[in-house]
């Protein structure tokens, strides 16, 4: 198991050694988000502002205008919420080059409860005009898309969860903006999923192989470009599809495939993720997950409904 947070702060720090104009800046949470390691190696380059990310997007937004390339961190909630009117106006609408860098997003902060819990920011973020969006399933995948952050020009929010991950992808992935991977084929079913429940989303696949359903698994990591044509390529076995995510049905995954969908006519989808209501504090992320029904079990029981199989 790999902590994505660690392997997203050595890959900053991988492209704060090749290119000076990266700079860090956080708030009051280098240690937790990672960004530390730019903290220690380059301190002249990381800017600690405090609890205070309002003022951590406005300076980063001056940088940029230096030419400077910064990479704001907080945890998803704040970088997208408290500071979301400073996002709007100052990064996304002048399109400035600044990443901004959510971590512990989604449930995966089970222990602090709703306050800190993002299950509304890849909506929040992928309505402002020229924002990219992207949410890693794995360490290998952050690392990857950290790194092609580094030469991405334009606002960005690369969305980090709290949770250590099994490696999905291959040592030597390349992350491509836009693109899906398809990580298994099937017939009967596709899984759609984003973000470290693409994992729970392969468990599900091999449970329901098992039951002699074949469901192919489709991991959706840019949520913003999505190339459609892609996606539809990666769904061309299948018409029943289910949406997996860490985040709200409204405005996340679900709603970016169904709207890619939605014109071509025929497909059948069913949205997994949290139901119009706020996180909630647990022992543990798995219990969560649970209480949410965003388990492999319920994967399965929604898959044989869709298909009209008993479990």
């Amino acid at each position: 198991m790999e902590s994505c947070r660690t392997w997203y702060g050595k890959a900053l720090l991988e492209l704060a050694r090749r290119d000076p104009t990266i700079v860090a800046l956080d708030a009051d949470l280098s240690k937790s988000t990672m960004s530390t390691y730019i903290e220690q190696e380059f301190p002249e380059r990381f800017i600690e502002v405090g609890i205070a990310e309002q003022d951590m997007i406005g300076i980063a937004a001056g940088l940029a205008l230096t030419g400077l390339r910064p990479f704001a961190n907080s945890f998803a909630v704040f970088i997208t919420g408290r500071a979301y009117d400073q996002v709007r106006q100052a990064i996304a609408y002048p399109n400035l080059n600044v990443k901004l860098v959510g971590s512990s997003a989604g449930l995966s902060d089970f222990g602090d409860g709703a306050t800190h819990q993002s299950i509304e920011d890849v909506s929040l973020m992928r309505g402002l005009p020229n924002m990219t969006v992207i949410v890693p399933a794995d360490h290998i995948q952050t690392r990857a898309a950290t790194l092609y952050l580094g030469t991405h020009t334009g606002p960005a929010y690369l969305r980090i969860s709290r949770t250590e991950t099994e490696a999905i992808f291959p040592d030597d992935y390349v992350f491509r903006l836009g693109k899906v991977d398809r990580l298994v084929g099937g017939s009967d079913v596709a899984i759609v999923a984003s973000g470290t429940i693409t994992a729970t989303a392969l468990d599900a696949s091999r449970r329901l192989a098992s039951i002699g359903i074949s469901a192919s698994v489709v991991c959706v990591s840019t949520l913003k470009p999505l190339d459609a044509e892609d996606l539809i390529d990666a769904l061309e076995e299948t018409r029943n599809v289910i949406t997996l995510e860490e985040h709200s049905v409204y405005g996340g995954l679900g709603s970016i495939v169904a709207e890619s969908l939605g014109s071509r006519g025929g497909y059948r989808v069913h949205m997994m993720g949290v139901k119009d209501r706020f996180g909630q504090s647990a022992e543990s992320f798995t219990d969560l997950l649970d209480c949410y029904g965003l388990t492999a079990d319920d994967v399965v029981e929604a898959a044989c409904q869709m298909i009209g199989k008993q479990p």
